[in-house]
């Protein structure tokens, strides 16, 4: 029933997810102050549905549900209907989904919750069928009429744990985390390793970028050879995968099995822009050209799939869409039929059948393949008799093949408003890929998205907008939006040493102490002092499938702290360390971005600056290898950014490596550098 039959307030939005459900016969309402005063006002409860618009449960649900006539008139008699989208609201979505793991141990979308109508929740659950939907809504509206006294004491305690479950305590007893500490959660965290196909041993299977960013680095600075293989089996294992979509390029959210073959279909902006990040990485630790493959291939499904015509970057892409029955199925996109390639491809089926598995191991449901790989290609050249290169060559043409029919069908839905913060995530990947692969046509495409930041997200006060859509910006940024961003700009700097990119990620960060800085935890609010609030204000520090935006804070504050030789940075950045040490040796796997930081803290960490007037040649030399203890900076002469003060020597280039405020001997050559900084075993 989603047609012009009924309209409701959410036609007025400009999220994709929001305006999904603007013809549900529901009385939808976006989420707002008004609304909730006007709840109170009439002593009605508030049902709050929460999702976004690549959820392919989220549809299931409107379809069920929402877009029926019944249902809806339950809804509307006994609720204040306010529809959420996490993206664009991940405030409400943290209070909400902290609120259902407390009731039920799990959490999801869609997420539904039951509140007062002060916002205080006493009912949630994920999906529901319909039936039973009606049925609990009017069970619990009628509760609420019978005895509010038993369902206002269970909201205040819900509302009290989900106070309690967040606080951060600012610790100052506890000795520093040690590099003992962080040996013993690795130790911790590898029993869950999945040696054969990567990840971790369960289903479904997440990628976890920041996980393995992490684990790339720990292996790399201790030498820890059996970590380095198993990042390499999981980032190979993933781009082998079905979860890699090897017609289009870029990576769907997670595999539903344990080999990453099957994959909920969404493909995410911020899944992406890490994994680009993360693939560049490991290709400059290895010089894998799979690795290199897969920049390049992510790369260039966001620049023609996610990308508006000002370089702003989308969101998503939807996991469900039109099949060749006409109706909406997940993955009808991405999935082929044998006979169907037997058409397309000829007397060259019988290599891509080996190559991608047109077999049992590759076969999904209802005749659908999901391309997957699952050995080298030696095996395959010695049976057809050909080279390498000729392979590759054929399957990049078989594949050119599959893609323009592909293009013939219905596309996913695509959610085109752009989030500030993803958009960082996917500039550093950027910044990183250029750095790492010496392609200008990852940093032309840096500078234009840096460049759409500044002019588009950036806010009068000098404070960052959360989104933007159709040319407008309205939400007021979060912290994620800054820690994002931040970190992006000093990648960029890092790769192009213009300085206006590092003295922006100042301005910010200066921006986040006056707006989000909580003196008593001494950790950041999710929220700016500006922005109201429901029960509490969040302080993030999870790492999750996206860092927490304190942990990157605290990544970014000593970072900047060595730049701009701010030493109150590197002290508020490593006491944020110590608030969640308890929590990283008892839980490393939810922590990793953190424990990064715990590793520039207990390791040596170098500030390498290049001075004199070749510094751009030499970098070129030094950038594309992986130091990820060391951070970089360049001039050829002195322009009053601290860390280059007083290292310009005239037409000599020299090394400074610095560390803890100690610099050694200028070095002249990139060789003695490197001698200095890589592992002894790597050059």
């Amino acid at each position: 029933m989603n047609n012009t039959t009924y309209t409701n307030d959410l036609i007025h939005e400009s999220s994709p997810y929001l305006l999904q459900h603007a013809h549900n016969p529901v009385d939808w309402k976006a989420w707002s102050d008004e609304i909730l005063e006007r709840a109170q006002e009439k002593n009605q409860l508030l049902l709050i549905s929460i999702g976004y618009a690549a959820c392919h449960w989220c549809h299931v649900m409107e379809h069920e549900c929402f877009e029926d006539l019944e249902v809806a008139q339950v809804m509307n008699a006994n609720f204040v209907n306010i529809k959420v989208d996490r993206e664009e609201r991940p405030d409400v979505d943290h209070i909400y989904m902290d609120a259902l793991q407390m009731m039920t141990g799990s959490g999801g979308w869609p997420l539904n919750i039951v509140a007062l109508p002060d916002g205080r929740p006493f009912w949630g659950a994920t999906y529901v069928r319909k039936e039973d939907w009606k049925k609990v809504l009017l069970q619990l509206a009628d509760l609420y009429k019978k005895d509010p006294d038993k369902v206002l004491g269970y909201a205040r305690n819900m509302a009290e744990g989900i106070q309690a479950i967040n606080l951060v305590e600012n610790n100052e007893v506890d000795p520093p985390i040690t590099l003992s500490d962080i040996e013993t959660s690795v130790n911790n965290l590898s029993r869950h390793f999945d040696l054969s196909m990567g990840g971790y041993r369960r289903a479904p299977k997440f990628m976890m970028p920041v996980n393995l960013n992490f684990l790339l680095h720990y292996g790399t600075v201790t030498k820890k050879k059996d970590i380095l293989d198993y990042v390499d089996t999981t980032l190979t294992k993933m781009a082998w995968g079905g979860i890699f979509d090897h017609v289009g390029g870029g990576f769907s959210r997670y595999s539903v099995d344990t080999k990453w073959h099957v994959p909920h279909f969404e493909k995410m902006l911020y899944d992406n822009g890490q994994l680009v990040s993360l693939y560049a990485q490991a290709y400059a630790a290895t010089q894998n050209g799979l690795y290199r493959k897969v920049v390049e291939r992510t790369v260039d499904f966001i620049g023609s799939e996610l990308m508006n015509s000002g370089f702003g970057f989308y969101s998503s892409l939807d996991a469900d869409s039109i099949n060749e029955n006409g109706t909406l199925q997940e993955g009808a996109f991405y999935v082929w039929k044998e006979d169907d390639l037997r058409k397309l491809l000829g007397a060259d089926f019988s290599l891509f059948r080996d190559y991608f598995n047109i077999n049992e191991y590759g076969h999904w449901e209802e005749g659908n393949y999901v391309l997957i790989r699952n050995a080298p290609t030696e095996a395959l050249c010695k049976k057809y008799d050909i080279e390498a290169d000729q392979l590759d060559r054929s399957i990049k043409g078989m594949l050119e093949i599959l893609k323009g029919e592909r293009d013939q069908r219905p596309r996913p839905r695509l959610d085109d408003k752009i989030l500030t913060s993803w958009n960082g995530l996917m500039l550093k990947g950027l910044a990183d890929a250029y750095r790492y692969l010496k392609d200008t046509r990852f940093l032309d495409l840096a500078l234009k998205n840096a460049t759409f930041i500044n002019e588009n997200l950036s806010k009068p006060d000098g404070g960052l907008y959360h989104n933007h859509k159709e040319g407008k910006s309205t939400l007021n940024g979060y912290l994620e939006d800054y820690a994002s961003v931040i970190e992006a700009f000093i990648a960029l700097y890092e790769a192009t040493f213009d300085e206006k990119w590092l003295r922006r990620s100042k301005e910010l960060t200066e921006y986040c102490l006056a707006h989000f800085y909580d003196e008593e935890s001494k950790m950041f609010f999710f929220t700016s002092v500006a922005d109201s609030y429901v029960i509490r204000r969040t302080i993030e520090t999870t790492d999750n499938v996206v860092p927490a935006s304190n942990s990157i804070m605290a990544k970014n504050l000593f970072k900047l702290s060595r730049y701009f030789s701010i030493s109150e940075f590197e002290d508020l950045a490593l006491q944020q360390l110590r608030n969640v040490q308890g929590q990283i040796k008892q839980n490393g796997q939810s922590y990793a971005n953190w424990m990064q930081l715990a590793l520039y803290a207990n390791l040596p960490f170098y500030e390498v600056v290049i001075a004199g007037e070749d510094y751009r040649g030499q970098a070129e030399a030094l950038l594309p290898h992986y130091l990820p203890h060391c951070l970089f900076a360049g001039g050829g002469h002195d322009t009053g950014l601290p860390i280059l003060q007083d290292r310009s020597t005239g037409n000599t280039t020299q090394f400074h490596l610095c560390e803890k405020g100690r610099c050694q001997l200028p070095l002249t050559r990139t060789e003695e550098v490197l001698t200095q900084l890589l592992p002894s075993d790597t050059h």
